[in-house]
């Protein structure tokens, strides 16, 4: 079967329930239920906590606190700023103070109940607004600068200026996050966990139990979803089942409940974003200043390189001669922020975006053409702020293509002449693209391992960093083995991720899990196939086929066979044998890292980024302008993957990606009260997409016949670029309300725009 046509390697598991879980695991009868006591107040010093009454519970094992950490009391990826248990002081409400085991969750939950603490409340920032105001950052200012904005502002024949507030996303992955503790002899701890990132987890866990890594092994099949949202806060649950485990001897399973998970964990960075933009008659960019400010949360976590990206996504697909970019986060006592899909990307193109359709509207163009009019170009106009150059653009073809496609110009003669006859719904259609660059912008993580094994019966078994959380990473590299070795996809197994086999790895993040894991299962496979050729080679001479080079020979079709004498073919397993019989080593470790990735992040340039995966995508929906409620009618998407690994992998990543994004864009509000409290904490107050939220028209097609040279087959990352293809449904509804007025009067809007906000929008567009 071609290798780029298989099927998902859980689908039939899934949906039969066979898929295993940590939830489901049971390791032992001796197992025991671990929950976690988290503070009601927002900040605030712990006076007093009396565990004794819990404590005589029958059936409860340990209920620990941070002066029962053998090791270090913290858990922060990057900066040591965030203890694993608040020891005196309390930095938001959700934040973990005491941790029980039980012999079950009812007795976990009984015991928890009879826990009386006493907390000594202090003032709280609540806000991004009051956190600005402060200057209460987490870290120095950072600055992109190209050209000179400021001149350019002053001299551009128009000029705009405004605000924008991007909100919060939750993660809303269907396993909530989990972790299984196994103690094994002495300091040995085995973890089973829902985690990105193994490696990290590993080392967290080792930190807090005061123990080597080689004493830490993590292990991860699967998980529910994860979006971001585990690869540092994986890490907490983690570690609270591991210092249970340690302590009591027995394994520990931690499972939090949706509204404990909601509240206790970190969410997509909200941003308050100010700009200016200077442009000429035709919406030709002049000049872009934009100041980014988001809200970290309690402690630092990957706010610093989240904003970075922000800052690096901040002129998206255009090329903006003059521009001059400020990033600044701020702390709250609210849980600390994490990774999300896009990983900041988001929220600074929202801004460049909004601000385009803001001077189109006010040139009383189309935003599309003005988009088109400032795209990135071929060989000029293609450097970005930090001085990387916009190489292989695809932006324009993709334009095109879906120019025509979609229909675009016809349909937007019809929306005019509906909304000319329409008085209580109204249409709308937006064109935006995206530009994501693919690395880890911290140079040092963009590598990765592999281990290869090949047995006698010709089976192969594959081991690698990355981890599978639903978007078919492990059938990938199913199907990049299967193709390097030349060989049906049924006789390789991926396993799971485990430290002990594969250590030091990066996160399953940044969009990077193919590229990496698969060139370094490549390169397994490439040390192997030497190896096997060797044999081959020898074998073919003594069948007396003479004059055969290790260049000349092929791996398909389950044989290895010379392209120069089609009789010289030898049966894969059979060469395996042969290769055994002559003690040639079967199994090979692969590595690999992005060449070329670097950056100054003084200086503000550099090469953050080895390419750019680009899509595009034409929304139109109908807004009802008495009720502000919205439907999408109608989704065209054209995105670039290069060669696809598996198509039908990657249209399910677009597909999924964009109606996350929409998500994010329309009806996912998140809400607190003025005391830090988390409202929106329930499926019920909280508004992921359902499938009325499809539109009733999706066209997702990949662009074709554009490989991606210098990757693994030619291919691209696909994640996380399709999130950002949600502004057209944004900006959609925009173009809605700005025709309640003709077009004459600029809305007020913010994301994600939720029906109240757009029946505000439109009521101040009537008044005007």
């Amino acid at each position: 079967m071609n290798a780029t046509k298989l099927k998902h390697d859980s689908a039939v598991k899934h949906i039969t329930g066979q898929s295993v879980y940590v939830n489901d695991m049971e390791v032992s009868p001796l197992q025991l239920t671990g929950r976690v006591v988290y503070s009601t107040v927002a900040h605030g010093m712990i006076r007093s906590a009396d565990i004794s009454e819990a404590l005589r519970t029958p059936g409860v094992a340990a209920i620990l606190s941070a002066k029962d950490i053998p090791g270090i009391n913290q858990m922060g990826p990057v900066v040591h700023d965030e203890p694993c248990l608040a020891a005196s002081e309390v930095s938001f409400i959700g934040q973990a103070v005491l941790l029980i085991a039980a012999d079950s969750e009812e007795i976990a939950t009984e015991a928890e109940k009879l826990i009386r603490i006493e907390y000594e409340e202090l003032p709280a920032i609540l806000t991004l607004q009051e956190a600005m105001t402060r200057d209460e950052l987490i870290a120095p200012a950072r600055y992109i600068i190209n050209g000179d904005a400021e001149s350019a502002l002053a001299t551009s024949p128009h000029l705009l200026s405004g605000c924008l507030e991007t909100g919060a996303q939750e993660h809303w992955y269907l396993e909530t996050q989990s972790a299984l503790a196994v103690p094994g002899e002495e300091n040995e701890m085995l973890i089973y966990a829902s985690s990105q990132n193994p490696s990290e987890t590993q080392a967290i866990v080792a930190e807090v139990l005061g123990v080597r890594r080689n004493e830490v092994d993590v292990e991860v099949r699967r998980m529910g979803g994860a979006f971001g949202g585990k690869e540092t806060q994986g890490n907490h649950v983690a570690a609270w089942a591991a210092l249970l485990a340690h302590h009591t001897r027995r394994p520990v399973k931690m499972h939090l409940f949706r509204d404990d998970d909601q509240k206790i964990t970190g969410k997509r960075h909200r941003f308050f974003s100010t700009y200016s933009i200077g442009f000429d008659e035709q919406g030709k960019i002049l000049a872009y200043k934009v100041n980014l400010n988001s809200d970290a949360g309690s402690s630092t976590d990957l706010s610093r390189a989240i904003l970075e990206r922000a800052m690096f996504h901040a002129e998206n697909a255009y090329y903006i001669p003059n521009i001059h970019i400020t990033g600044k986060a701020f702390k709250t006592n609210l849980p600390s922020n994490t990774a999300f899909r896009g990983f900041g990307g988001p929220q600074g193109m929202a801004v460049i975006e909004n601000a385009i359709d803001r001077v189109a509207r006010y040139l009383k163009l189309d935003a599309a053409e003005v988009r088109k009019l400032n795209f990135y170009g071929q060989e000029t106009c293609n450097e970005t702020p930090y001085g990387k150059l916009v190489e292989n653009n695809r932006l324009p073809v993709i334009f095109d293509r879906l120019w025509h496609t979609s229909s675009y110009r016809e349909r937007r003669a019809g929306i005019e002449a509906f909304n000319r006859t329409s008085p209580y719904v109204k249409h709308g259609m937006a064109l935006t693209p995206v530009k994501f660059g693919i690395s880890f912008t911290t140079a040092f993580l963009n590598q990765a391992g592999a281990l290869v094994n090949i047995y006698r019966d010709g089976t192969v078994q594959v081991n690698h960093g990355g981890t599978e959380m639903g978007q078919g990473l492990y059938v990938k590299i199913q199907g990049v083995a299967a193709a390097e070795l030349g060989i049906s996809a049924e006789n390789i197994r991926v396993l799971p991720a485990n430290t002990s086999r594969v250590p030091n790895t990066s996160a399953t993040a940044a969009s990077s899990g193919s590229d990496l894991n698969g060139m370094a299962v490549k390169n397994a496979m490439e040390v192997l196939k030497a190896r096997l050729k060797k044999v081959a080679l020898e074998e073919f001479e003594k069948l007396g086929h003479t004059g055969i080079g290790a260049c000349d020979l092929e791996f398909a079709g389950n044989r290895v066979y010379s392209k120069m004498i089609p009789d010289a073919s030898i049966p894969f397993v059979k060469l395996v044998e042969t290769a055994y019989i002559n003690q040639v080593s079967l199994s090979s470790t692969g590595f690999y890292k992005t060449p070329g990735i670097h950056f100054d992040r003084e200086s503000g340039k550099g090469n953050p980024f080895y390419y750019f995966a680009y899509g595009m995508a034409v929304s139109e929906v109908s807004v009802d302008v008495l009720t502000g409620e919205y439907k999408l009618i109608r989704a065209d998407i054209l995105h670039d993957v290069g060669d696809s690994l598996n198509e039908e992998i990657d249209i399910g990543q677009i597909e999924g990606g964009f109606i996350q994004g929409v998500g994010w864009c329309t009806t996912e509000e998140i809400k607190w009260d003025n005391k830090g409290r988390l409202l929106t904490h329930s499926p019920d107050t909280y508004k992921i997409p359902t499938i009325n939220d499809i539109p009733e028209t999706f066209n997702v097609k990949l662009l074709s016949d554009f490989p991606n040279e210098g990757t693994i087959r030619k291919s691209k990352a696909v994640g996380e670029p399709p999130l950002m293809l949600a502004f057209s449904v944004w900006l959609a509804i925009k173009d809605a309300i700005s025709a309640v007025g003709n077009h004459e009067t600029e809305p007020d809007f913010s994301l994600p725009a939720t029906a109240e906000v757009v029946l505000m929008s439109i009521e101040e567009v009537r008044s005007k």
